[in-house]
């Protein structure tokens, strides 16, 4: 379809935007990236997304700087520079304009309810660090309950193709059943399910807690080879290298939130990492069973 061939090349854009957020961007080279016509790129950017490139980029910058805000010990002002703005007071501004508050009260505020939040009940569920000697990697004794391991890991690049969703999806269960429903049905034709070592995953590239619901995105995935070829709707992306906290857990579908609190809240304040600023996903190492989920939720850290 017509329609799903714009949506692929306006969601190849704003993976280019996303994994350069940093960098000055030009209408040109946005509508290269895109193989759409300069002159009307701006216009079916706008119409699909409801945004214009350079508002995308700008509310981009500013959640990403939220996120950073909330997670990282960095300054107000590495932050800023670190999102792509070349100027403290130009962030300040926007920031306060978009969020109705300064990044200074809105970082205060938001630590303050991280600490409170990981203070609740520490003594039942606080994590113990131990040797793997297996391994000769650091893990963690875990008492949550659901939880099978926890450690650190660094990942390969793991190439995937994806369907996108933007909007609301926590606790949509049927919304994931149809995507991924529509992603095999793609797939399937063109044998990508033959090899019975593929996996699925979940992308979230919006932090939930500070961006607009309407407009979080989302990759449903199915890991292939890089040279898979893709039309239509469907993309193809590769899920950064890199080191992650990789928290497996066996669950049902409504206790996903919990195992993502327990990992925010709990396990991240006592580990001595914080979150990168790469997107985290789920990774699924097998089918559903019984409406039970084995998952491997995948988190980009660094030392605080």
């Amino acid at each position: 379809m017509i329609e799903n061939e714009y949506r692929y090349r306006i969601n190849k854009v704003i993976d280019h935007i996303e994994k350069n957020l940093d960098n000055n961007f030009s209408l040109n080279q946005l509508a290269e990236v895109s193989n759409f016509s300069k002159f009307h790129f701006s216009r079916i950017f706008q119409g699909i997304t409801g945004e214009t490139p350079f508002q995308l980029i700008l509310r981009l910058r500013l959640e990403k700087a939220a996120s950073l805000l909330t997670h990282s010990n960095d300054s107000i002002s590495d932050i800023a520079f670190k999102c792509g703005f070349k100027s403290l007071p130009v962030f300040s501004k926007n920031f306060k304009c978009h969020f109705s508050e300064s990044a200074t009260s809105f970082k205060k505020k938001n630590s303050n309810l991280n600490k409170v939040n990981s203070n609740t009940d520490k003594s039942n569920e606080a994590p113990s660090i131990y040797i793997c000697n297996q391994t000769k990697s650091i893990k963690w004794k875990i008492d949550m309950k659901n939880n099978e391991s926890i450690e650190i890991k660094e990942l390969p690049n793991i190439p995937v193709v994806y369907l996108r969703h933007i909007g609301p999806y926590q606790g949509d269960a049927e919304l994931f059943e149809r995507l991924f429903s529509k992603l095999f049905t793609w797939a399937g034709p063109k044998r990508l399910l033959d090899n019975g070592d593929f996996q699925t995953a979940i992308v979230y590239h919006d932090d939930v807690n500070v961006a607009d619901k309407s407009k979080l995105r989302t990759s449903i995935c199915l890991t292939a080879s890089e040279n898979t070829k893709v039309d239509g709707e469907i993309g193809k992306m590769v899920l950064e290298k890199g080191k992650y906290v990789v928290a497996r857990f066996t669950i049902k579908a409504d206790e996903f939130q919990q195992a993502w609190d327990w990992l925010m809240g709990k396990w991240f304040p006592t580990s001595g990492y914080q979150p990168d600023d790469k997107a985290c996903f789920e990774l699924y190492p097998e089918e559903p069973e019984n409406g039970t989920f084995k998952v491997d939720i995948c988190v980009p850290v660094r030392k605080l």
